[in-house]
């Protein structure tokens, strides 16, 4: 009880956790409406909740411009990088994510009248830098993993070299940063795989999940995220 009062204490905690309410309501909610012999009534209760959740997180989104440019500024041409490749996917994502938010925006202020405008080829293209961006983001932590896996390789064949207690620690940091990694791609190709549904008729499987896979692929994302979040707010109170 007392990690949900703290995550809901920031903005990001409380995201993650109406993220997970709005999918896991939307699972629930779409098993319901297609299993025989259910309460059709409650399922639509449910997915009513998620979209609320949902438009509840676009309304909030309107003022994550400012952050996410000074986090691309931050990370800038990631100089500090040593592979090249990870940087110019970073790189990538960060201007996709930038992008992604004033699309959504003028979709989001299209949809209540606030601009005379039409919204379809707004929300089509916020979605696709989205699906861009997790791409990128798939790709980028499958390369991170490819290095670790290198540098896990090398320690272990280096061992003799220093004391075998760093040795021994650095491999436990390359392999925690290796199941983080890999967590990262499970999590990008779930939301990835949203994305592409949401993706206008006739392009690969859009519009072509049920309510109750849509649920999935999203619970099973936000799920993760709150796990990671879990994970570095008990790293950081670690002496």
């Amino acid at each position: 009880m007392e990690a949900v009062a703290n995550a809901l204490e920031s903005y990001r905690g409380r995201d993650r956790l109406v993220r997970t309410m709005c999918y896991s309501s939307r699972l629930l909610g779409g098993l319901l409406l297609t299993s025989t012999g259910s309460r059709p009534e409650l399922g639509r209760r449910l997915l009513l909740v998620s979209q609320e959740l949902s438009n509840c997180r676009a309304v909030l989104r309107l003022f994550d411009d400012l952050s996410m440019y000074l986090y691309s500024r931050e990370y800038g041409l990631g100089t500090t990088e040593e592979d090249a490749i990870v940087r110019l996917l970073s790189i990538t994502v960060n201007l996709a994510d930038q992008l992604y938010y004033p699309c959504e925006h003028l979709a989001w202020a299209a949809d209540y009248k606030i601009l005379s405008i039409k919204s379809d080829k707004w929300w089509t293209l916020s979605n696709s830098l989205w699906a861009v961006s997790l791409a990128l983001g798939a790709l980028r932590s499958f390369r991170v993993v490819q290095l670790l896996q290198r540098r896990l390789r090398g320690s272990q064949n280096e061992g003799y070299v220093g004391s075998k207690e760093s040795n021994s620690l650095s491999r436990r940091t390359y392999r925690i940063r290796m199941r983080a990694e890999v967590l990262n791609i499970v999590s990008s190709l779930a939301d990835l795989a949203n994305a592409v549904h949401w993706m206008p008729p006739g392009f690969l499987w859009a519009g072509k999940f049920p309510e109750w896979l849509v649920g999935l692929m999203g619970t099973v994302s936000s799920a993760i995220g709150l796990c990671q979040m879990s994970c570095r707010s008990d790293s950081a109170k670690d002496p």
